[in-house]
């Protein structure tokens, strides 16, 4: 007891961006954040979404801790809107967002640019001038070691993306077809689901390049099922796999059924014939790396293609 103590000492006076290495504590994650006294809000949120039994467990776990002042910077009645009851799943994702598998102590977490969470999604890890960055995040005190884990502190609340993979598509503005297949193909309910997924995303301009007419015969509601067979041909299921992933992999599995073809050259990539753009968009349930071309799978029969009425 008298090393976390001595623990919470350090972290209470610990000046940001001082980043102050502590000896280990006695207690659990939740015991010594309970001890430090500067987590009152933390260990609220944690009490409120029920994981205290969680983070009182084997682990181990690294969490990056807001301290109550972190938690004094979010928008007024956010922190009261968490903490309702009917709020409980959106809290536990943001907490659990905070939280990432194993103890990564400081000396390791330097050498990261990204960590994976509890919640699902990555953190991104920046190091500057010797000050670490956790998704903007200042971290103002590492290495509190505790029973089943280790603490580092941070200076900021850091917030997961709460938008399903449709929304986040949505609101991107360059999926508006893909949105408006999604619909047509009944796809949506699926997308919006936990998931995870990986989405191969044809942007507006990729849809445009098909030949003439395709597209708005793939709409009518006689041939939803060829177009559920394309769309779900640019995802894959179970796995949110980023970009650094993706790369080592020389197939990727479809929910179609049929794998495409992972083609590495220069640093670009390829997936069969069409280029990925952009990567690592995350959603809460998966994540969306941006192609330019329609990803078609084989026909295997010409009476399977639709005819144009």
């Amino acid at each position: 007891m008298l090393s976390t103590i001595f623990a919470a000492a350090l972290l209470a006076s610990a000046p940001a961006p001082y980043v102050a290495t502590v000896p280990v504590a006695d207690g659990t994650i939740v015991e010594t954040a309970v001890a430090a006294g500067n987590f009152k809000t933390l260990v609220a949120a944690v009490q409120a979404a029920e994981l205290v039994d969680t983070l009182n467990g084997k682990g181990p776990f690294t969490v990056f801790a807001p301290t109550d002042e972190a938690f004094a910077k979010l928008p007024k009645g956010t922190l009261e809107m968490l903490l309702k009851p009917e709020n409980k799943a959106k809290l536990a994702a943001i907490l659990t967002y905070h939280v990432v598998p194993g103890s990564v102590k400081a000396a390791d977490v330097v050498k990261l640019k990204n960590a994976a969470t509890v919640q699902g999604q990555r953190v991104d890890i920046k190091v500057n001038a010797g000050k670490v960055m956790v998704d903007g995040a200042n971290v103002v005190a590492t290495d509190v070691a505790c029973s089943n884990g280790v603490i580092h502190v941070i200076d900021t609340v850091i917030l997961p993306v709460d938008g399903t993979i449709v929304d986040v598509a949505a609101k991107n503005g360059s999926f508006n077809t893909l949105v408006a297949a999604v619909k047509a193909a009944g796809l949506v309910e699926t997308l919006s689901g936990k998931g995870p997924f990986t989405v191969l995303a044809p942007t507006d301009a990729a849809f445009a390049k098909l030949p003439a007419g395709t597209l708005e015969m793939l709409l009518k509601p006689e041939n939803k099922k060829q177009l559920v067979d394309i769309l779900t041909y640019h995802v894959v299921p179970g796995v949110a796999a980023y970009s650094d992933q993706v790369v080592k992999m020389s197939q990727v599995p479809t929910v179609l059924g049929t794998p495409i073809t992972v083609t590495v050259t220069d640093g670009k990539v390829r997936l069969n014939d069409s280029n990925v753009v952009a990567t690592d968009v995350e959603a809460s349930n998966g994540v969306i790396h941006v192609v330019d071309t329609v990803i078609l799978p084989t026909v295997k029969k010409t009476a399977d293609a639709p005819t144009k009425n």
